[in-house]
């Protein structure tokens, strides 16, 4: 039997990308993972074929005993396995990361740890406070406030803690926060002294409530902060009003349903994200391919001798590329052909297989399309666009009424899929979104198909509808929703923008 072996790896603070590039490595190679409550569930679909164990814990709700947990890991470390141990923040930082790696030691399994990003550091940053700051403190102190509970007296050196140390931070604290700032003002820390709680830190929901010692326990009640959270006490708190980054982007706390296939969705989610969006993925198309490929593979075979060729979507582009080489071929296949792309990310993929445009219509409409053309002349030219099954018919008409001849054979169908993500549909029903955005008709009507009218508008009501252009607007009031907002220019970079602009302005 093959030798197993745990890594135990910090999975960071719950923004997915704070995990290291060793604790994704490991994770990759994992065949089981064993995950607690604060991993984010992002990082499960690095290990797609891996089992899955869920052995979260929070206050008053273990999944499973540590001591269970522990067996668990010895009884798959003896069987061989290849397990990746997927923690919340760092493994030794009041992880128990310490109690499962002497286990593991004491029956001979090899293990590693793999350290994270720990709460206090990435609440303070996400917050916008330096724990440390010269003209503040150069001292720092990470305290549990949930001791062993067997424990008849605490250990905690109060005086040592409330006189000696700059700045405190305490997790795992909230049910003992009044006990915590009452011991630290009766043992001298001025009961002004800036508090700041940081709840569910690097998450698109993160909250920060800033009080002072004093005060702090009675403003968690009364705005009803619930762990987890982390309590920064010192003067740097202070400096949260000059150098908070994460919850002041535009879109911070606004909760968006991108409906874009999921292809597709990643490059959108990320625009939005980064401007402080929480991004629900609602896919309403699948794109699959033609029922057979022959009538393009055919085309394409003779692609060098038309005049042009069209790619309407950055989906088109690859799959034309995709296509000839699944037939041995690339970018020379071209020759004389020139080619037209619509829109900047269109033409950005087609850079990637070493061809640049040769026409990028300023209007991304198919109107748009027909009027570049007209513009240089395309009688008598021969025309490939390969197209999407539902593709509306202004392009091939329009050219043909230029003298042009247009062949469009079907590169890819746009189907409506089976059901939406469980996580999309409870938002939408429970009335948990903020803005929905449409890039296209078929986002509109498939939604109306998966949902029903009744139901759309229904879900829809006092929701922010962002509409790509002036198509996708037409069919959204053919449903009887209301279009907020539609930039100039068809893209999702303004798209993003004319969101922002909405927000400020509401």
């Amino acid at each position: 039997m093959k030798q197993g072996r745990i890594y135990l790896i910090g999975a960071g603070p719950g923004d997915p990308g704070l995990i290291t590039v060793r604790g994704l490595e490991c994770l990759r190679q994992a065949e089981v993972v064993v995950y607690d409550y604060l991993a984010n569930p992002q990082l499960l679909e690095e290990a797609p074929s891996a089992e899955k164990i869920y052995v979260g814990k929070c206050r008053g709700h273990h999944h499973r005993p540590q001591e269970e947990i522990n067996r668990l890991l010895v009884e798959l470390g003896q069987a061989g396995k290849i397990v990746a141990r997927l923690k919340g923040g760092d493994p030794y930082l009041f992880g128990r990361g310490g109690e499962e790696a002497l286990c593991l030691h004491e029956v001979g399994i090899p293990f590693e740890v793999v350290p994270g990003v720990t709460a206090a550091f990435a609440a303070a940053a996400y917050s916008g406070i330096p724990l440390t700051h010269r003209d503040f403190t150069t001292s720092l102190g990470l305290i549990t406030g949930h001791e062993d509970p067997a424990k008849k007296v605490s250990r905690l050196d109060w005086e040592k803690l409330a006189q000696g140390i700059g700045t405190l931070v305490f997790y795992m604290g909230m049910a003992n926060l009044e006990l915590i700032a009452r011991e630290l003002i009766t043992h001298g820390r001025d009961p002004q002294t800036p508090v700041a709680v940081v709840r569910w830190a690097t998450h698109p929901s993160q909250q920060t409530l800033i009080s002072t010692l004093a005060e702090v326990s009675h403003e968690v009640v009364r705005q009803k902060f619930a762990p987890p959270a982390v309590i920064i006490i010192g003067e740097v708190v202070t400096l949260r009003n000059e150098l908070r980054w994460f919850d002041n982007r535009p879109l911070f706390g606004k909760r968006v349903l991108v409906t874009r296939s999921a292809e597709q969705a990643g490059s959108f989610s990320r625009l939005l994200q980064e401007q402080g969006a929480q991004v629900i993925e609602c896919p309403t198309i699948a794109l699959v391919p033609p029922e057979s490929w022959d009538e393009l593979d055919t085309l394409l075979a003779e692609v060098d001798r038309h005049d042009w060729l069209l790619l309407t979507s950055a989906n088109a582009v690859r799959t034309v590329f995709e296509r000839l080489a699944a037939a041995g071929r690339d970018a020379r296949a071209l020759g004389r052909c020139r080619v037209c792309v619509v829109g900047p990310k269109s033409a950005a993929i087609l850079a990637e297989y070493g061809i640049r445009a040769d026409l990028i219509p300023e209007d991304y409409k198919g109107e748009g399309v027909v009027a570049a053309f007209e513009k240089i002349g395309v009688r008598g030219a021969r025309i490939l666009f390969p197209r999407a099954d539902k593709a509306r018919k202004v392009i091939p008409e329009g050219l043909t009424a230029l003298g042009a001849e247009v062949t469009a054979p079907i590169a890819y169908r746009n189907v409506v899929p089976k059901a939406l993500p469980e996580t999309a549909r409870e938002a939408l029903t429970a009335g948990k979104i903020d803005v929905i955005t449409f890039t296209s008709s078929s986002t509109v009507e498939n939604l109306a198909a998966l949902l029903g009218v009744a139901s759309l508008t229904e879900s829809l009501a006092g929701v922010t509808v962002a509409s790509i252009g002036p198509i996708t607007s037409t069919t959204c009031r053919r449903f009887g929703l209301t279009v907020d907002l539609e930039p100039e220019d068809y893209t999702l970079e303004s798209l993003t923008a004319a969101l922002i602009l909405h927000t400020s302005c509401a």
